[in-house]
């Protein structure tokens, strides 16, 4: 203890008693301090925030209770410590700090005044805690016990970066603090100039913070922006900021279209248990009245699931003339289930029922991109080299191209992979099964010319196949439409064992055999309706494909002094037997065939199980690959496919015509090549083509560039691909995206994209944004335009305005602006 000077009252006190009470009177000091303080602390550092969670994930005791060591030192230091026997006083004079169990107490003056039991602190008074957080006034005034008190000029920061002020601050009954003329905010004072309003606050006549309540709340508050005034409200509460989940209202949200009118929900959060809430939010629409919309959260021990329902008796539904949203009653009921079985299994659901396919996105209950909606149930186990997953589904499109009768139902879809930890013959085996089995009502089918598609405005796709227009013939039904779905039940086990091994010899050629066998065992329950493209009657399929092959591969490596290159000659044959019962498996899971560099090289091009690649083929190419210094790296790979002997699997075209016009229908194949460049790692190019094997036609391109230089990043994306009508397209496709964003400052962002369809001459989707980011506020501004995939064929021009405020929530508003007809 440090001691300028020591003043005694009588004279006739002892030396000896006046030590003793000067340590006696230090140590009362402070555990005085301490204890009141610290009392002081733990209630004025709560946030005004309160967390709505989507999950009801079991809330936390955050309210921790400072316990002070009993053994710990305490040190006091100051100019004079003075004892006054007359006014029963302990006095700490001039520069007064106070050390004790990491809590740190500052002041020009403390005073304890042993007679009424209460401490007084004054001059630049500063409490640091050891947990961070920091009280300042210019004076402070507590009771031993801290059941009472007051300070004058409170201002409070915590570590999580929020601040207090309050021109005095009263403490009543143990756990109710009042803060007179006080202010909050979460956003840190100016650097240059600590006396400027911060961005924003809230200012309240009084603010009352009840402990025990756990609550905090306003009287005569007003919200400010720059110190200007924008919303005033009489009284308003929100949860302090040791509670993660409270009851009470959470900031509205605001929609506008042309069909439902302005509306507002202000959501209602119930705290029903700490493992359990739910959130109430009714939407009320200028238009239609009023839409209730619940939700039910609830975490168990082994996982959590919610329960969704909402509904609405319209109020005018000639709004939706014309459309499914076109009836008196519109509803949902939505639920999620997800549950751990042990570390690695685990199962749960997704389930969506609604009254009409465009209720949700009319709404705003999904996000508008979503086309559409999946019920299931699965189960999905992971291991080191193994996976597994089964589920059963039920799809439902949410836009007016999706005719609901064709879309299946798949009851299940069970796949299996595993690659086993080690070498069978010193090489790799893995082996995997699929189970599909689904069943549909109304077959889909798609013209294969403009001339047989259905008219503009009917139900479905835009190419969808008028039947009213097949021809009576069979055989030439069946080249005006292709089906992309069968009407009926389709059950399908496939099992696939692979082995591959790898050998490079001493001048560094690799040579890598490899076998590979399918076999498919499948029962086809078609309807009549499914004839020509299908026997249109039951079948009990079974079906073998063994492969062998061999992958050579010579890389040339050159070493120079600017870099290194290097060429690999790559060849590749299979041999296997022709494929079987082409046309009589329905082509579920295998339609999408892209012939590219990516899939040169593969054993079977075909997408899915419902196809397998047979007779002999062999593959070839040629990469080059340059790493040069100061110029970047350079990647290219040229390559063409060979049907060496036997049938040609994609000349034989099945239900969907899968493998006509894909460049492999003939024995020779078309020419695939890609070129990537690279200068750093910032800036990168990729080309990808394909070309006619007798013209060199360009039959299929994409390019994609992507760039960033300090603060702007742009990416550009080009596609051209010629008509396929034998797949349901009838004329070339080109088009061009690009992306841009360019980061002002570190809170400032403006962002932008725009699409055009160079065939029909027209920007298609367009896309602008501004953003603004800090520590305590948050201000989105998005303009979007796009009507190429909406869901009632019309051009939407949608403005999303999203302003969050840190600790409080954040309040979005969207609005349609406009909207016009498709000329599809």
């Amino acid at each position: 203890m440090k001691v300028g000077g020591v003043m005694a009252g009588p004279a006739d006190t002892m030396i000896g008693r006046h030590k003793r009470r000067l340590g006696i009177s230090a140590c009362w000091l402070f555990l005085t301090v301490v204890s009141g303080t610290l009392g002081l602390l733990s209630p004025a550092t709560k946030a005004l925030a309160q967390e709505q969670t989507t999950s009801s994930a079991a809330a936390r005791e955050m309210l921790a209770q400072r316990k002070v060591d009993p053994n710990a030192k305490m040190l006091v230091t100051a100019d004079e410590l003075i004892y006054n026997d007359r006014t029963n006083e302990v006095i700490a004079d001039g520069n007064v700090q106070i050390y004790y169990d990491g809590a740190v107490l500052e002041a020009k003056r403390v005073v304890y005044d042993r007679a009424n039991n209460r401490l007084r602190a004054e001059g630049g008074v500063r409490l640091k805690d050891k947990d961070g957080k920091i009280i300042a006034a210019d004076s402070l005034d507590l009771s031993q016990q801290f059941t009472d008190g007051f300070v004058n000029s409170l201002r409070i920061d915590t570590p999580d970066n929020m601040h207090f002020a309050a021109a005095r601050a009263d403490r009543s009954g143990g756990d109710t603090t009042v803060l007179t003329s006080g202010a909050y905010t979460p956003c840190e004072p100016c650097k240059t100039n600590p006396d400027k309003p911060p961005l924003w606050q809230i200012k309240a006549a009084r603010i009352i913070h009840k402990e025990g309540e756990q609550m905090i709340y306003f009287e005569n508050a007003r919200l400010e922006f720059l110190g200007v005034p924008i919303a005033w409200v009489p009284y308003m509460s929100a949860p302090d900021p040791s509670v993660k989940r409270k009851s009470g209202f959470l900031f509205p949200e605001f929609v506008n279209t042309s069909e439902i009118g302005f509306g507002a929900t202000v959501p209602y959060f119930w705290n029903i248990a700490p493992n359990m809430d739910l959130t109430f939010s009714p939407l009320f629409v200028s238009k239609q009245g009023v839409m209730l919309d619940g939700e039910f959260r609830q975490r168990l021990d082994t996982g959590i699931y919610s329960i969704r329902a909402a509904g609405i008796e319209q109020q005018d539904k000639e709004e939706f003339a014309g459309q499914d949203g076109y009836r008196d009653q519109r509803g949902l009921v939505e639920s999620h289930g997800l549950f751990n079985i042990n570390e690695h299994w685990y199962w749960g659901w997704d389930g969506w029922l609604t009254s009409d396919q465009t209720f949700l996105t009319d709404y705003n209950l999904v996000n508008k991109n979503k086309k559409e909606v999946v019920s299931q149930v699965f189960l999905v186990g992971q291991g080191d080299r193994s996976y597994f997953d089964a589920r059963a589904q039920y799809f439902m499109g949410l836009t007016s191209y999706d005719i609901q009768d064709q879309q299946p139902v798949v009851h299940p879809v069970l796949d299996y992979s595993k690659t086993l930890g080690n070498s069978v013959f010193g090489g790799e085996f893995s082996y995997d099964f699929n189970l599909t089995s689904l069943t549909r009502q109304q077959m889909d089918l798609r013209a294969t010319s403009a001339a047989l598609a259905v008219p503009v405005g009917s139900e479905g796709p835009t190419n969808g196949c008028d039947l009213a227009l097949l021809s009576p013939d069979p055989a030439v039904a069946r080249d005006e439409c292709l089906m992309r779905g069968m009407a009926g039940t389709y059950t399908r086990l496939s099992g696939v064992a692979s082995w591959r091994k790898t050998m490079i010899d001493e001048i560094g050629q690799s040579w890598t055999p490899f076998a590979n066998v399918q076999v498919d065992v499948a029962s086809v329950q078609a309807e009549a309706e499914d004839y020509p493209w299908l026997p249109g009657e039951n079948e009990q399929l079974i079906r073998a494909m063994p492969a062998i092959g061999l992958e050579y591969r010579y890389p040339f490596i050159s070493v120079q002094s600017w870099g290194t290159q290097t060429i690999e000659p790559i060849a590749q044959i299979i041999v296997r037997p022709n494929e079987t019962d082409i046309g009589k498996f329905p082509n579920e899971d295998a339609q999408s065939l892209i012939f590219d560099d990516t899939n040169l090289f593969e054993i079977n091009k075909y997408s899915g199980y419902d196809r397998v690649e047979g007779g002999t083929r062999g593959n070839v190419g040629l990469q080059y690959t340059a790493k040069i210094q100061g110029v970047g790296q350079v990647n290219a790979l040229f390559g063409q496919s060979y049907q060496l002997a036997g049938q040609n699997s994609y000349a034989y075209v099945d239900m969907a015509n899968t493998g006509a016009e894909s460049g492999l229908e003939d024995d020779v194949s078309d020419y695939v090549a890609r070129l990537y460049y690279a200068p750093n790692q910032n800036f990168a190019l990729i080309n990808r083509f394909r070309f006619d094997k007798d013209d060199w036609s360009v039959e299929r391109y994409e390019f994609e560039g992507r760039a960033t230089w300090q603060q702007l990043s742009v990416s550009a994306t080009y596609g051209l691909y010629t008509a396929q009508p034998e797949l349901g397209y009838y004329e070339d496709r080109e088009g061009v995206l690009g992306r841009g964003e360019y980061k002002i400052n570190d809170n400032w962002k403006v962002s932008a994209a725009a699409r055009y369809n160079i065939q029909q001459s027209e920007i298609d989707y367009t896309l602008f944004g501004v953003s603004y980011a800090d520590e305590c506020f948050g201000l989105a501004l998005t303009y979007r335009s796009d009507y190429t995939e909406s869901i009632n064929r019309e051009r939407v021009d949608t403005v999303l305005l999203t302003v969050s405020l840190r600790t409080l929530g954040s309040a979005g508003f969207s609005s349609e602006v406009g909207s016009t007809a498709s000329s599809d």
